[in-house]
């Protein structure tokens, strides 16, 4: 039964890689769910968070930067942030205001001249420039593609996102609300875990480990009487070295990714956890695809 006036609606954010797509996902929900970086290609799947109030929910679908690929994970990431475009009601195109226009925003134009559904232009980190150079920059634009609104935000300091939030309501149809107003994801939390540990080594190895690295969760059970949760990770680099730099000396890297994702995992969780980190090599895994699928990348859901 659709509630009398009751709006709902899947919402796609798209745009390069490093944008801030993520960090306004996290900023819409008001918890982690998407991990941050500053490094470029840091989304990996389709994340699906749920905006709810008492008059509306809205579906968002995080994706992968779209990109030219370069190796077989870089061609899933790029088809999954594709395919979104047709399965949604509206769509964000998020841009980097210091950054502006680039051969990659006209890669993804290129892709949005034939989508039906609305187009918004949410121009990010407008704390990082004077608001003069936005005119231009919206001008630019609006010349090359047909949208429906032009939003200008910080998503890190939440600057007008709670007006993005009300644009995108006013854009839904009356629907009905497809998830529980207490949930903010459909994702397990097996899932959210091994980001939030993917997030940790890519914070602290920096430049020294590229996006070369997969979470696996090899068990995550709860203990009632001990009020704990028991995590067992293993940590999938590419090279040996790489391996010794996640270890790092005496074992202190690991250790420091484990207390930072710990703490991360046990606000997400709501209850102590006891982590477990093993890190393992597998060559060229990036390339393979029954590692890809063995680490979630499913070939045949799209």
């Amino acid at each position: 039964m659709i509630k009398e006036g009751f709006k709902s609606g899947f919402v796609t954010i798209i745009g390069r890689p490093n944008v801030g797509k993520s960090t306004l996902l996290n900023k819409v929900i008001g918890q982690k769910i998407a991990i941050m970086s500053d490094k470029p290609q840091t989304t990996r799947n389709k994340i699906q968070a749920v905006y709810t109030t008492d008059e509306s929910q809205v579906i968002f679908i995080d994706t992968p930067g779209i990109h030219k690929p370069k190796h077989k994970l870089g061609d899933f990431m790029t088809r999954t942030a594709q395919q979104t475009l047709n399965e949604v009601d509206l769509i964000l195109f998020v841009i980097n205001a210091e950054e502006g226009y680039g051969r990659g925003d006209q890669f993804i134009i290129d892709r949005l001249q034939n989508v039906k559904n609305p187009v918004f232009l949410v121009i990010n980190k407008i704390d990082k420039v004077h608001p003069d150079q936005l005119l231009p920059l919206i001008d630019m634009y609006r010349n090359k593609l047909d949208v429906a609104e032009v939003v200008p935000i910080s998503a890190l300091n939440g600057n007008n996102v709670d007006t993005l939030l009300e644009q995108i309501v006013s854009y839904m149809e009356e629907g009905p609300q497809f998830y529980p107003e207490d949930q903010v994801t459909d994702h397990p939390e097996r899932f959210i875990t091994a980001e939030l540990i993917r997030e940790k080594v890519l914070h602290l190895t920096r430049e020294e480990i590229p996006h070369s690295v997969a979470v696996v969760i090899e068990e995550m059970k709860e203990r009632e009487e001990k009020n704990v949760v028991f995590v067992n990770a293993t940590i999938i680099v590419e090279r040996s070295s790489q391996k010794g730099i996640i270890i790092g000396k005496q074992g202190k890297m690991l250790k420091e990714i484990g207390k930072r994702a710990r703490a991360d995992i046990e606000t997400l969780l709501g209850s102590r956890v006891f982590l477990e980190l093993y890190v393992k090599v597998q060559n060229d895994w990036r390339n393979r695809q029954k590692q890809l699928t063995e680490f979630g990348f499913n070939e045949d859901e799209y």
